[in-house]
């Protein structure tokens, strides 16, 4: 198993400030790379903003604002917003950062240089808002596909990549390998964009000043392909002087992309990479979208019904862990999920409050009222008890296997069917009917069983929910662990472990009355 994991974002247009449908992905690539790290792994998790364009251009021009000065503002408010959701990125990278600018004009000039890159004409139908040439075909009811806006026909003279030279080679990547997933998505590029026919590859303009000219033409600046996509390389190093990360941690292992940009990332970014003779990412993923109501949660489109999709507001009123519980564990990673604050609300109740936090404070309340808070190692396990703990390890076992599967949301649904495994073994033992039984070694067996199987399972959570779960350690005067394998096994509770009940993890909300507040919120 290689002992590296090099996982990325999608770098974000900094065109407003995001929303939880943002949050989404980087959420998301954080429990992974958490868990990776746990798993002992060295691991380079890489984030930012992809921050030229004609949109850019007009927004800072609408505030009365320098392009930077306008970025500034907006990058600053989205690394704030990364601490608050506990986001442990190892980079963050601006596509205006100087190295990324010097290195992006040694690609275009490496690719010109081998002829895959050429002079000519562009006549075509463009979004602004979304920076994309669209043919007459693509369009929907005469609009962009991907917004739904207007598009304007376009002509100017640009730089060419030729995309078309890869069409058999990136087929067959997609066809015959692994390359991107879920393969219901892979259909979907074989069938709107590969089959039709993958033409050439507008990759300057002249028309837009904000961005990385071209060294060798500097009227003309470097389109968003060859500007964008090569951050998950040049943020190693690449073309660089000091290229020891990308020497390191390249190839990366998945790109976590939402679905409205997988074309680019598995069939613009291959025949890229192919061209310049850069090994190929191991992995694309293109997940779902967050829905509100029947519609995509973006910055950019207007909904009708105000619901609070700040994901700010949410986590001060209800802890980081609720936000991050939301958006890992109830959407099915790879598909749209729907997102109300109704349903968050009841996901909160339902998994932290009752099945998680009110388990850990009923284990610890019935060690102290049944043995003074002293547990001992278990002894004189029945068919109960030993079936208990099987079930527990081969959970564990699915869930490492389910995010070294890149599937982060079985994982952690696999980790909650666990403490409900807890609650069932509670409701099969019975401690209160033995305890008046008086048989207290009985009593021990169960509670401290029933605490490791809490631990092992707490274990796993650490990546996804970052806040409240490291605290319950110091119940059983235990170390938080770092590695995985710290608490992978049954038996590491000795004899006269004090237990102390702590704090209660959550306290269950009353949704009639929060649906009535955030309401009052939204509508503000």
């Amino acid at each position: 198993m290689s002992n590296k994991f090099y996982i990325t974002t999608p770098i974000y247009y900094p065109s407003n400030k995001l929303t939880l449908g943002n949050c989404y992905t980087t959420v998301v690539c954080d429990s992974l790379a958490r868990f990776n790290r746990m798993l002992g792994k060295d691991v380079f998790y890489l984030t930012g903003t992809d921050e030229h364009g004609q949109k850019i251009e007009k927004k800072a021009a609408a505030e009365n604002k320098t392009e930077m000065e306008y970025l500034n503002e907006i990058v600053a408010d989205t690394k704030e917003l990364w601490r608050t959701l506990d986001i442990s990125y190892d980079k963050f990278i601006r596509t205006t950062d100087d190295y990324h600018v010097k290195a992006v004009q040694r690609i275009f000039k490496t690719l010109y240089d081998k002829g895959e890159i050429y002079k000519s004409t562009y006549k075509g139908l463009y979004c602004t808002p979304c920076e994309s040439f669209w043919t007459e075909e693509q369009l929907i009811n005469g609009n962009c596909p991907d917004c739904g806006r207007p598009v304007e026909p376009m002509e100017e003279e640009a730089y060419f990549f030729r995309l078309s030279k890869y069409q058999d080679a990136v087929t067959d990547l997609l066809q015959n390998t692994n390359f991107l997933r879920p393969r219901t998505r892979v259909n979907e590029m074989i069938n709107n964009f590969i089959k039709p026919g993958l033409k050439d590859l507008c990759v300057s303009r002249t028309s837009v000043k904000w961005g990385v000219p071209v060294g060798f033409d500097t009227k003309h600046t470097v389109y968003v392909w060859i500007d964008a996509l090569p951050n998950y390389l040049t943020a190693l190093g690449f073309m660089q002087d000091n290229d020891r990360n990308f020497k390191k941690y390249w190839p990366a292992d998945v790109h976590v992309v939402g679905k409205e940009i997988v074309r680019f990332h598995s069939i613009i970014w291959p025949a890229i990479l192919m061209a310049l003779g850069v090994e190929l990412p191991k992995q694309v993923y293109g997940h779902g979208w967050l829905m509100f109501g029947n519609d995509k949660l973006s910055k950019s489109k207007e909904t009708g019904k105000k619901e609070v999709i700040d994901p700010r507001i949410l986590a001060d009123r209800y802890g980081l862990d609720a936000v991050r519980l939301f958006l890992i564990k109830e959407i099915v990673f790879g598909q749209d999920g729907p997102y109300n604050q109704e349903l968050f609300l009841t996901a909160f109740n339902t998994n932290l409050a009752n099945e998680y936090g009110n388990l850990v404070s009923r284990t610890c309340g019935m060690a102290q009222k049944y043995l003074d808070g002293i547990l001992h190692t278990a002894k004189n396990l029945t068919e109960t008890d030993t079936n208990f703990k099987q079930e527990i390890l081969a959970k564990r076992g699915e869930v490492i296997s389910q995010m070294e599967d890149i599937n982060p949301s079985g994982a952690m649904n696999t980790i909650f069917e666990m403490f409900s495994k807890c609650n069932k073994y509670i409701d099969d033992t019975a401690p209160w009917v033995v305890f008046k039984e008086g048989n207290l070694e009985r009593i021990n067996t169960i509670l401290t069983t029933l605490s490791e199987a809490i631990l092992i399972t707490n274990t796993l959570l650490l990546p996804f929910l970052t806040d409240k779960p490291k605290t319950i350690y110091a119940n059983w005067n235990l170390k938080t662990p770092t590695l995985i394998s710290e608490y992978a096994n049954f038996g590491f509770i000795k004899d006269n472990t004090q237990v102390t009940k702590g704090a209660n993890l959550y306290a269950r909300l009353d949704v009639a009355k929060e649906l009535a507040e955030l309401d009052a919120l939204a509508n503000a």
